[in-house]
């Protein structure tokens, strides 16, 4: 589609304010990131690594109706794929009574966030007005990262859809153990990929001559044969999820990576002048300062990164102050927040992904490692 000459004007002016960017940039000294290709790590775990070699395939409709479809997307503000409502159906008849619960004995897993709204918890909830933006929302989720079964308390173990935008499908399944960090591990592209990864470890882990292995073994069986028939992948890694890794920019503090829109001029995203054993270097002097005057001066080297991105959104790079300001909020210290909501908001701004903006504000106001069924009263 040709540009207007107003659009063209602006590309000359972005290309033009980069390249003196790239001289600001080199006078920093810093070390920079490793190039995207020399991050990207294996699927981990080899053994579940190769489960089943073909894609998803479109599946058919499944039997929840449009009303609840439409009551989903007015609380989340999210669409959903099609493999949380054929999952709904799966432990409906698992365990008709109450199909949240259907995993629990097997698994230790419980139905959460979007699945309250398809059992209809949200109409006789204790608190009045829940933030299904903050529904089992864990400390370390980013806005990216919709909680949708929650496991171990001990671990805080639950799993997510990651979306990279907010009127998009999710890319993948995440998994993430709140109590342990921030990392999220890729689990497949579907909801039953994700199950089928944990009962795979699970039993492993148990051992089939141990007490729960024949009920596994019947799960294990229902799972896969209900995948199959709608065309679900069982695979950790599907080629939709390799193509997207060509698109990360960089991994971040999370590991599951952040995809901006990179022109074929490279204009879009920069590196950080500062690698990640660097930044996590600057951000422990800051968190464990002794007083507030040592604070001060370990912020230092930060605000010159923040001055940096400031040149950067400048020359339409509007990926390295998400990256920043993710990073920042992956490392977890209250003393950031401050930074974060000057960086990420107007990273998501930039980038058209307003949504996770909202969610992230409203996060960083009630950032708690508890209390987070906002369903219960607070």
């Amino acid at each position: 589609m040709p540009f207007n000459a107003a659009q063209l004007l602006l590309v000359a002016a972005c290309r033009g304010r980069r390249r003196r960017g790239d001289k600001r940039k080199k006078m920093t000294g810093r070390a920079k990131r490793k190039p995207k290709s020399t991050q990207e790590s294996g699927a981990g775990n080899g053994e579940l690594k190769k489960v089943r070699t073909e894609e998803s395939k479109p599946a058919p409709m499944s039997e929840v109706d449009s009303e609840q479809r439409d009551e989903m997307v007015r609380l989340c503000k999210l669409q959903m794929p099609e493999d949380l409502y054929h999952f709904w159906d799966f432990c409906n008849e698992l365990c008709p009574d109450n199909p949240r619960d259907a995993l629990k004995d097997t698994l230790d897993l419980q139905l959460v966030g979007p699945f309250d709204i398809l059992a209809g918890a949200h109409k006789s909830a204790k608190n009045p007005e829940p933030n299904f933006h903050l529904h089992w929302r864990y400390y370390y989720d980013p806005p990216e990262f919709q909680t949708i079964l929650k496991g171990s308390e001990d671990s805080q173990y639950h799993m997510g859809y990651y979306r990279d935008t907010p009127d998009s499908l999710p890319s993948f399944v995440g998994a993430s153990e709140a109590k342990k960090g921030c990392t999220i591990t890729q689990m497949g592209d579907n909801l039953f990929a994700a199950l089928f990864l944990y009962l795979l470890r699970k039993r492993k882990e148990r051992s089939s001559k141990k007490a729960g292995g024949d009920a596994l073994e019947s799960l294990e069986t229902k799972l896969r044969d209900r995948a199959e028939t709608l065309g679900f992948s069982l695979e950790q890694k599907t080629k939709g999820m390799k193509q997207r890794d060509k698109k990360v920019v960089t991994k971040t503090f999370h590991s599951a990576g952040i995809v901006v829109p990179v022109d074929k001029n490279d204009v879009g995203y920069r590196e950080l002048p500062e690698t990640d054993a660097g930044l996590r270097k600057i951000c422990k002097a800051i968190a464990e300062a002794q007083n507030d005057e040592e604070r001060v001066k370990a912020f230092g080297p930060l605000q010159e990164i923040i001055t940096f991105v400031q040149f950067a959104n400048d020359e339409c790079d509007y990926g390295m102050g998400y990256e920043l300001g993710m990073d920042l909020f992956c490392y977890g210290s209250h003393y950031f927040h401050k930074v974060i909501k000057q960086l990420l908001p107007m990273a998501y701004n930039l980038l058209k992904r307003n949504l996770f903006g909202e969610i992230l504000e409203a996060h960083l106001s009630n950032r708690s490692h508890d209390d987070l069924d906002q369903l219960s009263a607070h």
